[in-house]
């Protein structure tokens, strides 16, 4: 019955979109295909130990031959906060839209992590997620508390030869780099949006997917406003017993 009750949740993205705005073109040392870094489907559902995520690419590649069995993108998720949260998409380029972030899952050939912000913007680690590969899937078991969440999701190009593993676009011609046709494209070449949504690559913006309502917010604001209501109440019970005489 437990299981039946989790949080689940099934997400999809167009297929054939992991080229940026269209132009960006992938490096060819080492080979990547666009079919490696296109998301097509988010899975999520509730377990005991906390959230679980299937990723599901067009095809799992690892032209770095890593041993975690895949190596073509970095793929970021990144977790609607209750209330208020993080607007940049960390070094992404990207801004968000439709409210805040709290938690950010990078599920990376290099270490997987998740990290939790709090309200000065400080992030700090919890428990690293597991990942496991399952066909053109990756399967990652985190500690993020169940629940049903709106989500931010990119994919990026991978390299081991980066700071933090991610490969930024650039103008110049190399077969080595990812190409683009301005310096301040957005670094990702895949978001999971809407069909038809480009605004992650004209204005630099990315609308949350799944449970993009803040509930929490909603029953808040609920909240005071019957707290507000009970107030008047009581202070009009009052003024009656204290004003006998005086006709409403």
């Amino acid at each position: 019955m437990l299981a039946l009750l989790a949080p689940q949740t099934r997400l999809t993205d167009p297929a054939a979109d992991a080229r940026g705005d269209g132009g960006y073109v992938l490096p060819t040392r080492p080979a990547f295909t666009q079919d490696m870094l296109d998301l097509r489907a988010l899975d999520t559902r509730g377990t005991p130990q906390g959230m679980q995520f299937t990723v599901t690419y067009g095809q799992l590649g690892n032209p770095w031959n890593s041993p975690a069995g895949f190596s073509a993108g970095v793929t970021d998720i990144f977790v609607k906060g209750a209330l208020g949260g993080q607007a940049t998409l960390g070094d992404s380029g990207l801004r968000t839209s439709g409210g805040g972030w709290q938690y950010h899952l990078r599920v990376s050939p290099g270490g997987s992590t998740l990290t939790e912000v709090d309200a000065q913007g400080n992030e700090r680690p919890l428990a690293a997620p597991t990942v496991q590969v399952s066909g053109s899937s990756l399967i990652v078991q985190t500690a993020l508390p169940e629940g049903r969440y709106g989500y931010w999701v990119t994919n990026s190009v991978y390299s081991p030869l980066t700071r933090d593993g991610v490969l930024r676009p650039t103008t110049a011609q190399n077969p080595a780099a990812l190409q683009a046709g301005r310096a301040d494209a957005p670094v990702p070449v895949d978001v999971m949006a809407a069909p038809g949504d480009t605004q992650a690559y004209t204005r630099g913006t990315l609308a949350p997917v799944g449970e993009t309502r803040d509930l929490v917010g909603i029953g808040l604001l609920a909240l005071g406003g019957v707290g507000l209501l009970i107030t008047v109440i009581a202070t009009v019970f009052v003024w009656r017993r204290l004003n006998p005489h005086v006709r409403p």
